[in-house]
C-alpha cells in the first residue's frame, strides 16, 4: 500500500513542477535581487590614507575608487614567441570601493604553479574569498595561473588581508615582482586604422597598445555593491609586432546569451579563445569573460575583434 501512495505522489508532484505557472519563481528571484543589494550611503569615501600607511604601496584612485597594481616584471613570458610584459596582461591588482563605514575589495593575482598552494592558504586565512582561478594564455613558459578574490569588510582589515596577500607572494618568490627592471616591447602598428577598425582610442604603454572598453549598458553588483569598469569589469584588447606580424591578446566580458556568438565570432576570424569562466561568484545579473591570443596581420585581427565587439552590448554605445 505504501509503495501505491509513493508512485501516486511523485507524478503529482512532478505535474505541480512541470505546470508552474512561474510566479513562485518570479517571487524567488525578486527576494533574491533583494537579499543582494546593499543600499550604499550617497557619497560614500575611501579613506586612501589607511590604505597606503598599512600597505606600504602607492595606487591610483579614480572616482572614488582605488587599485593597487602590481607589474610581474620577473616573468619572463613568452607566448609564440612574443613576449608577455605587464601591459598585456601581466600585473596583479587589488581595487577598493566603498560602501557606508565598509568596503569592497576585488583583486586578480597572478601567479606561479608554485606560488598558487600557497597564495590559495593566505587568501583564505586572511578571510577574503577566491571567486575564480583560471589562464588567460597557452603555450606561455612559464605557466602561470590567475586567481581572483573578493572581500567585504571594515578598510583596516581588507588593507591588512591585502598586504599579507602580497607579501606571501613575494615571499614564496624570493623576489619583489615589481622590483625587477620593466621589459618593452616592439611595436610599429598603424595607429589610426587601428583605432578605426575598432571604433576605440587606446593607450601605448612601452609599445603596448591597449583599449579598454567599459559595459555602460550593464549595472553590474557584487554582493549588491556596483562594480565599475575600474574593478575590472570591462572588455579589453592588447597589440604589439608590425602590421604583417601582430600579436593581440585580451578579455570579453558577457552576459550569457552573448557567449557563444562571442566565441564564434572571434574563431571565424582566426583569433583563437584559450578560456571562458567566471570572475565573480555573487555578481547580477550574470556574467562570463573569456579569453582569446592572436598572432597574424593587424586590420584582419582588429576586424575580427569588431565583429564580436558587435555582439555584447547590442544597442547600447561601448
Amino acid at each position: 500500500m505504501k509503495q501505491v501512495l509513493v508512485l501516486l505522489i511523485l507524478p503529482a508532484l512532478f505535474i505541480t513542477a512541470c505546470n508552474n505557472d512561474g510566479s513562485e519563481t518570479d517571487s524567488q528571484m525578486g527576494a533574491l535581487k533583494k537579499r543582494n543589494t546593499v543600499a550604499c550611503p550617497p557619497g560614500s569615501k575611501l579613506d586612501v590614507a589607511t590604505i597606503e600607511k598599512i600597505t606600504g604601496m602607492k595606487g591610483v584612485e579614480k572616482k572614488g575608487e582605488y587599485k593597487i597594481t602590481v607589474p610581474q616584471n620577473d616573468l619572463k613570458m613568452t607566448v609564440d614567441g612574443f613576449k608577455i610584459i605587464p601591459p598585456m596582461g601581466l600585473s596583479s591588482w587589488v581595487a577598493f570601493t566603498p560602501c557606508g563605514d565598509s568596503a569592497m575589495v576585488m583583486g586578480d593575482l597572478i601567479l606561479t604553479e608554485i606560488d598558487l598552494k600557497w597564495v590559495q592558504q593566505e587568501v583564505v586565512n586572511q578571510g577574503f574569498s577566491i571567486t575564480a582561478i583560471h589562464n588567460h594564455f597557452v603555450r606561455n613558459r612559464p605557466t602561470v595561473m590567475y586567481m581572483h578574490i573578493d572581500r567585504k569588510a571594515d578598510i583596516t582589515t581588507l588593507a591588512n588581508g591585502v598586504k599579507s596577500i602580497l607579501s606571501k607572494i613575494k615571499e614564496i618568490r624570493g623576489v619583489d615582482p615589481a622590483g625587477e627592471k620593466a621589459d618593452s616591447v616592439q611595436n610599429t602598428l598603424n595607429i589610426a586604422q587601428l583605432d578605426s577598425m575598432m571604433g576605440q582610442k587606446g593607450e601605448m604603454n612601452k609599445g603596448v597598445y591597449k583599449y579598454t572598453i567599459g559595459r555602460p549598458d550593464v549595472q553590474l553588483l557584487e554582493h549588491g555593491i556596483p562594480v565599475s569598469s575600474f574593478m575590472g569589469f570591462n572588455t579589453w584588447a592588447a597589440w604589439q609586432g608590425t602590421p604583417d606580424r601582430a600579436a593581440v591578446c585580451g578579455d570579453f566580458v558577457m552576459l550569457e546569451d552573448e557567449v557563444a556568438p562571442v566565441i564564434k565570432a572571434l574563431v571565424v576570424n582566426g583569433l583563437e579563445v584559450v578560456a571562458v569562466h567566471n570572475h565573480m561568484v555573487h555578481e547580477e545579473p550574470k556574467t562570463f569573460f573569456l579569453h582569446y591570443w592572436g598572432v597574424g596581420n593587424a586590420l584582419q585581427m582588429a576586424k575580427g575583434l569588431r565583429s564580436a565587439l558587435n555582439e555584447t552590448g547590442k544597442g547600447a554605445a561601448h
